[in-house]
């Protein structure tokens, strides 16, 4: 049995260090329950967690009594020692100690081809094993190198063995950890304040969608406060979109396997799908997963000319897909969705100007949004999955994902590569943004697709009379209806800007004698377009003020004597707090205005 002492081996200090704290978080737990058994616990992006069978429930009340733990543990110095063992040897050292999930890890790893794998082992001072793990390594040198105050206990989770709902249920427990106190403080308000802005939450206080067990899993169901927000920002889609000569189409929700077939989406995306609809008499038929195949029909149903392209096709098409019940969350993951879609057939010539048009779109529609902080990714193919993952064309692969990167650069977007992330039918840019809180979403894709319209018969007739393929870029720059709507209640806590907000301003008469002088400035707004209510006197003054800041409208106007006499309105800005008088007219125009240009602040107070 081979020895030796480990300090920092994998790519940084902090991944060693939560890593390292995973471990310790194991000891803890046995130390607090000898009967427990153990299963993996990796590093992740705001600390670690661990996955444990007990024999007996825990919760949060035991939070405390394991930091605990894990401080007399850190505080003990303990250092890390590796063990290389046959894998005959690890098999009998785990069963020894009754940790059946271990053994199941190491027959698998042997399963696999592996002849040896390493344990990490903690010691004391006198050099006495106090815990060990099936690890590959990656750890600090000594646990007095994690500091004591930079880690908390943040919750408990269930997780299936393996994520397979007929093994074991597990219990994991997570822990934010970080190289300081403050940069854990840090996390932990904006955790608290992801809380409060979570869109599942905000979207029930604000009546904006629901679910329903009747309908099912993953399947939103949109109030009319909801629907206004989706109705505008498909507005601003179609304005958009108009300026940069899409033509809009519209495609059936279901169509015959046979295009799903042709297109190679029941080769690649079949588990994505929905399962086909057996009719009478009939082929089988899919509810459609996206557009494309459909869109790729209205361009083969008539002849096409080298003049005629770019030929740029836009729909806001429903869509379904198949998602797995666990991996269902709120609006983010759904299986009904609205897709803010296009395809475009451009030739060769035409591409590089065509995708970094997307690419212009992209930062116009961030910039109406306050979306500051964003990452373009380059996803590509990988060798070893062309003819399965991928379509097996790897000079087209190589061809195409240079293009993209010639128009990138040439456009001067910094952009990253990953490795084995493309579509099947080529490369594409997904866009990896963050909200205000800190949160990453993939908000918007940009793909091409040199693949389908050859396979599908797509061509038309270039200037030599010859017959060629177009390509196809697929882009969705504002995801969906679904996804980025979730991200802009979370990303504006829910006080959306004036043109998006379902309701723009709540008209609040003081007392009985006002409520007809009110309804007279509801009519006034509503003939400018401006969205309004009214709340009547029936409830005190400051309990319908509050009712409008908790429903997130940006205007209270405020209607009481002084109001009446000079056809003013006090205006209560929502987000500044600040409450001014202006005369009706001024606020008609100002609103209007801020509307019309879909500014991110009111404009008022």
């Amino acid at each position: 049995m081979a020895k030796k002492s480990i300090g920092t081996q994998v790519p940084d200090s902090l991944h060693n260090m939560r890593h390292s704290l995973a471990h310790v978080l194991a000891q803890a737990v046995q130390h607090l329950w000898p009967d427990t058994q153990i299963t993996i616990g990796p590093p992740i992006d705001t600390g670690c967690y661990y996955d444990f069978l007990f024999a007996k429930p825990i919760s949060d009340a035991d939070f405390s009594a394991i930091e605990k733990e894990m401080r007399r543990i850190i505080g003990s110095a303990q250092t890390f020692e590796v063990d290389e063992m046959s894998i005959a040897a690890s098999v009998q050292y785990w069963k020894d100690r009754g940790q059946t999930f271990k053994v199941e890890l190491v027959e698998d790893l042997a399963k696999a081809g592996e002849t040896n794998v390493t344990h990490y082992r903690n010691v004391d001072a006198g050099g006495k094993e106090m815990f060990t793990d099936l690890c590959r390594g990656g750890h600090v040198s000594s646990l007095k190198e994690i500091p004591p105050d930079g880690f908390k206990i943040t919750s408990l989770a269930g997780a299936y063995w393996r994520g397979k709902e007929t093994n074991a249920q597990l219990t994991r427990i997570y822990v934010a950890a970080f190289g300081s106190k403050k940069d854990l403080q840090e996390y932990l308000t904006m955790m608290e304040e992801a809380k409060k802005r979570d869109h599942r939450k905000l979207g029930k206080e604000l009546d904006l969608f629901t679910f329903s067990d009747m309908v099912g899993p993953g399947l939103p169901l949109w109030t009319p406060k909801g629907t206004i927000i989706a109705d505008q920002i498909e507005a601003l889609a179609k304005e958009m979109e108009e300026k940069g000569g899409y033509m809009r189409v519209r495609t059936p929700h279901i169509a015959k396997g046979a295009l799903y077939e042709r297109t190679g989406h029941l080769a690649h995306y079949k588990t994505s799908m929905f399962p086909p609809m057996e009719l009478d008499g009939e082929e089988e038929y899919y509810l459609k997963p996206m557009n494309c195949p459909h869109h790729h029909e209205i361009f083969a149903s008539r002849p096409r000319s080298y003049r005629d392209l770019p030929i740029r096709y836009a729909e806001y098409g429903h869509c379904y897909r198949y998602e797995d019940s666990g991996a269902l969350f709120g609006l983010m993951r759904v299986r009904s969705l609205s897709m803010n879609d296009a395809h475009m057939y451009v030739t060769e010539e035409q591409f590089e100007e065509e995708f970094n048009a997307v690419i212009d779109l992209y930062l116009t529609y961030f910039a109406i949004f306050d979306i500051q902080k964003y990452v373009m990714r380059l996803s590509l193919h990988s060798s070893d999955g062309l003819g399965k993952k991928y379509v097996n064309a790897p000079e087209l692969w190589l061809k195409t994902e240079e293009m993209v990167r010639k128009a990138l650069k040439k456009k001067g977007i910094a952009f990253v590569e990953m490795p084995d992330e493309a579509a099947f039918y080529g490369p594409k840019i997904d866009v990896e943004v963050w909200s205000a809180i800190g949160r990453e979403f993939t908000l918007a894709t940009n793909q091409v697709d040199f693949d389908v319209p050859g396979k599908v018969g797509l061509k038309y007739t270039d200037k030599d009379g010859s017959e060629k393929v177009p390509l196809c870029i697929h882009r969705a720059p504002l995801s969906t209806h679904e996804r980025l709507i979730g991200f802009l209640i979370e990303h504006f806590a829910g006080h959306f800007p004036l043109w998006l907000a379902p309701v723009q301003a709540v008209i609040i008469p003081v007392a009985e004698p006002h409520e007809v002088p009110a309804r007279h400035v509801e009519k006034a707004l509503r003939e400018q377009g401006i969205r309004c209510e009214v709340l009547p006197s029936t409830d005190s003054l400051g309990k319908r003020i509050r009712a409008g800041e908790q429903q997130r409208v940006p205007y209270l106007l405020v209607i009481g004597d002084k109001e009446v006499a000079e056809n003013a309105v006090a205006v209560r800005n929502v987000v500044t707090k600040k409450q001014v008088s202006v005369p009706l007219k001024e606020f008609l125009e100002k609103t209007k205005e801020d509307i019309r240009m879909r500014r991110l602040a009111c404009s008022i107070g």
